[in-house]
């Protein structure tokens, strides 16, 4: 059987033939479009997509395996994928938290795709099969290996660039026209590529991304001495004496921006959205470049009220350094450039940490990490910005800069790309403290509503605007949450009342005519922890807008991808599988199943929709056709292949 674009040999379960594929997307958009849910999106940072053919021990949001991906996702009725920050990683961290906010992660660029006639060969299939493994089959999920991603790269780019430099020399019409694209690209980013290439020899030369840590000062600060002649001969001296290698990071970065705009025009004609993650903070790398943009003394970190705060060694802006009159300063500039980079190929974003650009927490970069208390906070060391006080003792933020930042670059640079305050993700889990209550009521700004531990009754109410989810990169699958406890050992999640069976009966079969089918609803269940978070599914189906994780969408519950201030090896690493799609629907048609049923839990979530409708009568006898077909899919989708 030929899925999607996938050969699938396994005959234990039924799936959806290319015949049904078409009624079967039909028949979920259009429950959708009744539902009123616009935003489909499913959480898959880059480095988790899975594999197709070799694999390069990393997943990539852009190439071949991605667009079977995206496929899969857009049968099932989704329209877009939640990114994170999809920058060059830093050296000896792999959190995209930390990635660069301008250059592209060349662990990103589809390989494959260099050895055919559209890159002239670049790269040798035999390069390529010796540096690439076969992918890992039979597991329910893979990992991302970075190291050996990162070999693999250096080896096979290594080769592309040496070869399309030969080629070039010898005229050949492929290398000819690659080059007219590739001058194009370094005449528009030529500067700043220069500069990241430069910072990539120091980090080399001195070991560490750190530039802290390097023993020559005119390095530390080579960009902002660049104007004086020591600085200047020393960049140029760097620049000439490693041209090589500094033409090759711009060919890297120009063959990876090439691949990004040519996914997002494949993407456009499905009307499938990427979902770009706004980093609140940004890599050792562009800070080097906008030192004089940053706090000398202080950084950005999270503040916890019975633990030590959270310590993210971000730099933050200096409000001192954002404008100048109604003109843009350095750090206003900074900003800019990086709202315009993560909307330059996506159609639209996620705000990282919202508070650190009303209120951000700022932790002494000179304080061990001992210093920092837990229930007793020491106000020399940690404090939000309103807090600091200058050598005059006056608000160090005398002017307000951080909670005008929104309104003055954050929405207008939104509004040039399309965007209104509605359409991102504001991801606003914080402390929540007055004067980001205050600005952030006042710009009416849309929030996050966890269906974790908000009934979607509540919740839509309260926050029509929003996004809604049931959990996230940064929590265990949803399917686990039943054996979460409290602090004494206690049942938790059945103890909350966004939980309640009684509840989730009520709210998706709010029809007297079906209580028949409520209370047989209600049994069920209460009785089966998995049909419990399937209910919760189906709640969070009838929102607006909503994200949930490639995790629960495809019932994997053995691994965390990211589990939030902790330091544990396998954090950023969880991938889906290669075959992802045999896992799948042998999932669904096992006894117990923990993949999501897409049409199933919609025809719940349809059926509790016009059920809240005054016309529901008149609605079942229109779109009863619409959940005939949920239900005819999702009966296919539970059988066994005969």
């Amino acid at each position: 059987m030929h899925i999607l674009g996938i050969n699938n040999t396994i005959n234990f379960q039924r799936r959806p033939t290319r015949d049904e594929e078409q009624d079967l997307k039909s028949a979920v958009n259009n429950a959708y479009d009744i539902i009123g849910t616009e935003e489909r999106a499913v959480i898959t940072h880059g480095s988790c997509f899975p594999a197709l053919g070799r694999d390069t021990y990393i997943g990539s949001p852009y190439g071949k395996s991605a667009r079977e991906y995206v496929k899969f996702l857009n049968l099932y009725g989704f329209n877009g994928i939640q990114l994170g920050p999809s920058g060059e990683l830093q050296k000896g961290n792999v959190s995209p938290y930390n990635s660069s906010a301008f250059a592209k992660n060349r662990l990103f660029i589809d390989l494959e795709e260099l050895t055919t006639d559209k890159y002239d060969h670049i790269l040798s299939k035999e390069t390529f099969n010796k540096v690439t493994r076969m992918p890992v089959l039979g597991k329910d999920y893979d990992m991302t290996d970075f190291a050996e991603a990162e070999h693999t790269y250096n080896i096979a780019l290594k080769e592309s660039y040496g070869n399309f430099r030969k080629n070039l020399f010898n005229g050949k019409p492929e290398a000819l026209a690659l080059n007219k694209s590739y001058v194009d690209f370094k005449n528009k980013h030529g500067a700043r590529l220069n500069d990241e290439a430069v910072f990539k020899l120091l980090s080399k030369k001195y070991g560490t991304d750190d530039f802290s840590k390097w023993n020559n000062p005119l390095d530390k600060n080579l960009i902002a001495e660049y104007k004086t002649t020591e600085g200047f001969e020393r960049y140029k001296q760097l620049s000439v004496d490693n041209a090589l290698e500094i033409e090759q990071y711009k060919f890297e970065q120009f063959i990876a921006t090439k691949q990004i705009k040519e996914n997002k025009e494949w993407r456009d004609k499905l009307s499938f959205k990427y979902i770009n993650d706004l980093l609140v903070g940004c890599s050792k790398m562009d800070e080097w470049r906008y030192q004089d943009a940053f706090m000398k003394d202080w950084e950005m970190g999270a503040r916890e009220n019975n633990s030590a705060s959270q310590r993210w060694h971000i730099p933050a802006i200096d409000p001192k350094k954002i404008m100048i009159g109604e003109e843009l300063n350095i750090g206003g500039k900074f900003l800019k450039e990086k709202i315009d980079f993560a909307l330059e190929f996506s159609e639209n974003i996620r705000v990282d940490h919202v508070m650190g650009l009303i209120e951000p927490y700022l932790m002494a970069k000179h304080a061990h990490d001992s210093e920092f208390g837990t229930a007793h906070k020491n106000n020399d060391l940690e404090m939000y910005i309103s807090q600091l006080k200058d050598e005059n003792g006056q608000e160090y933020d005398f002017y307000w800069d951080y909670p005008k930042l929104i309104e003055r670059i954050i929405l207008p640079s939104f509004k040039e790309h399309g965007i209104t305050k509605d359409l991102p993700m504001w991801e606003d889990i914080c402390s929540y403290p007055d004067r980001f209550k205050m600005v952030y009521n006042q710009l009416e700004l849309p929030r996050i509503s966890f269906l974790d531990w908000e009934k979607a009754e509540d919740a839509v109410k309260n926050n029509p605007n929003g996004w809604f989810i049931l959990g996230n990169h940064d929590t265990i699958p949803a399917m686990n949450y039943i054996q979460r406890k409290d602090s004494i050992g206690n049942e938790y999640t059945k103890n909350l009342y966004a939980w309640n069976p009684l509840y989730l009966a009520g709210y998706l079969h709010q029809n007297e005519k079906r209580a028949e089918e409520r209370n047989a609803y209600c049994d069920k269940i209460a009785n089966n922890d998995r049909e419990l978070v399937f209910a919760k599914f189906s709640e969070l189906m009838t929102t607006p807008k909503f994200q949930i994780s490639f995790d629960d969408l495809l019932g994997i519950t053995e691994e965390i991808y990211n589990i939030p201030g902790s330091t544990r090896d396998n954090n950023w690493k969880e991938r889906i599988p290669a075959d992802f799609l045999d896992r799948y629907y042998e999932n669904l048609s096992s006894e117990n199943p923990i993949a999501l049923n897409i049409p199933e839990l919609l025809k719940t979530a349809l059926q509790a929709k016009m059920d809240m409708s005054t016309d529901r009568d008149e609605l079942y006898e229109k779109y009863q056709p619409v959940i005939d077909r949920l239900e005819h899919f999702a009966r296919i989708l539970k059988e066994k292949e005969n």
